[in-house]
């Protein structure tokens, strides 16, 4: 793998100094990206040694591993410092500086932590820079806030990059539990021959969140939950899930995979919709008295393809609700008739369920009848469980980010986004853009509007769970 500088826009950000100044330590440190140097550069006009203050408090903050002094002092021989006074001349030679220490090759990778409304400037400051030779750009979400920004922003960016250059990165896709996803399905014998719908009653992608707008509230008015979360990660995970065995691992086998789920879904029915809105949120700062912006959207939508024709696929997330969470529940049928006598308990506690728990703890839960011991035939619903904590390389796990970064450094395009793909997902969601249903209200610390059980209807939401995860810690106490 060459060796790379990494160009880091935005570099003062909260998410630069939450997620990716420490990640880009770890990938350092790991011998992932041995051959790393960072150019970091933000609007901010600081010195280089009140940036490099800034990098050890927040590696020393965030990192979740430990980090020494001369971890740090190591690091931060790896930066280059340059304020966006500077201008393209000085980003340029600030490259060229650390291309000179890395030796003839070097590739070149541009994040761009930087707002929506910011990413074209910041790409063309690449091109000034003459930049973009041997190169490749990472862009956070959104892309594009329906079809007709979607399709302008990718030809603005075609100008400037070929699509194999960007990376459009969903940081829920860098998780492991998302990829694990992958290796369940297509590596055991026993679940793929019933992925499908002869099986498979319906599936739930659920994403609930406890945090509010956190002083983001001019982007969450322009965008609500749907742009923000359903188009950019829920129906990513949807393809993940959903997708036909590629023919091989190879990322271009992958993607096709995935573009041919976005194609195959019906267009968004306005009427299998459920939108909210958190009761306090046009009290929030920079929020109009009258919104109508969604803090919340529950929607029902269809692969129609010969694997998943009529099974439908229930997604929700929104903010400020009763607990966080990540998580995709697939719900098998139920036998076509039952021989247990009617007090037996079959069938009370509903469908068995194959959970993949998406969150950082890697989780994994089957659930399913079983006798209770004892005389009669009376029915308990059991769960077998399984948890990345519970083995011994739980540490070598990469953060969602650092894996991200890791990818696009080697050019990894499995975990990202193409630009058809996005603008077809966009095209998907123009009826309910339109035509969007009207915004419920619902109470902070709760599930959602109760419209939401009529949409599921008839069957249940999977959150929040009547049996609690299996706790590893507390085994054998």
């Amino acid at each position: 793998m060459p060796a790379t500088t990494v160009v880091l826009f935005g570099a003062t950000g909260d998410l630069a100094k939450r997620k990716l100044l420490p990640g880009m330590l770890h990938l350092h440190e790991s011998q992932l990206l041995e051959g790393l140097r960072i150019v970091a550069t933000s609007l901010e006009d600081l010195t280089r040694d009140e940036f490099l203050d800034l990098v050890v408090d927040s590696v020393r903050t965030h990192s979740s591993r430990d980090v020494t002094d001369e971890d740090l002092r190591e690091f931060a021989d790896r930066i280059h410092w340059v304020p966006g006074s500077g201008g393209p001349a000085a980003l340029r030679q600030a490259v060229l500086d650390s291309e000179e220490i890395l030796g003839s090759g070097a590739r070149r990778l541009h994040y761009l932590s930087v707002p929506p409304a910011a990413a074209l400037a910041v790409v063309r400051q690449i091109a000034a820079a003459g930049l973009v030779e041997r190169s490749r750009i990472i862009m956070e979400k959104p892309f594009g806030t329906d079809l007709a920004s979607a399709r302008k922003l990718n030809a603005e960016l075609h100008e400037v990059f070929a699509e194999e250059q960007i990376f459009r990165i969903d940081h829920f896709l860098g998780k492991e539990p998302a990829q694990n996803i992958l290796a369940f399905r297509f590596a055991n014998g026993l679940f793929e021959p019933i992925w499908h719908r002869n099986h498979i009653d319906h599936i739930q992608i659920d994403v609930p969140e406890t945090l509010g707008l956190e002083q983001r509230a001019d982007f969450y008015e322009a965008t609500g939950a749907y742009r923000d979360m359903v188009v950019t990660h829920l129906f990513q995970v949807l393809a993940f899930t959903a997708m036909e065995p590629p023919t091989s691992l190879e990322p271009s086998a992958i993607t096709e995979e995935k573009s041919k789920v976005f194609r195959s879904m019906l267009t968004i029915d306005p009427h299998d919709v459920v939108r909210g809105q958190y009761v306090g949120y046009r009290d929030e700062e920079g929020v109009a008295p009258d919104s109508e912006t969604e803090t919340f959207v529950a929607l029902k939508c269809f692969v129609d393809n010969w694997r998943w024709a009529g099974v439908p696929f229930f997604l929700r997330t929104g903010k400020r609700m009763s607990e966080g969470a990540r998580i995709i529940s697939i719900a098998f049928k139920e036998p076509p008739r039952t021989m247990f006598p009617p007090s037996s308990g079959v069938g009370d506690d509903g469908p068995d369920h194959l959970t993949f728990d998406l969150a950082d703890r890697a989780r994994m839960s089957l659930s399913f009848y079983g006798k209770r011991p004892g005389p009669g035939m009376a029915l308990d619903k059991l769960s077998m469980q399984f948890s990345m904590q519970d083995t011994d390389w739980a540490g070598a796990a990469l953060e969602a980010y650092e894996r991200l970064i890791y990818d696009a450094a080697r050019g990894d395009a499995t975990l990202f986004t193409r630009a058809e793909g996005i603008e077809r997902l966009w095209e998907i969601s123009q009826p309910l853009l339109d035509n969007p249903p009207p915004v419920r209200p619902y109470q902070q610390g709760t599930w959602g509007p109760n419209q939401i059980h009529q949409l599921v209807a008839p069957f249940a939401w999977r959150l929040p769970f009547e049996r609690p995860w299996r706790d590893p810690n507390l085994m054998g106490a």
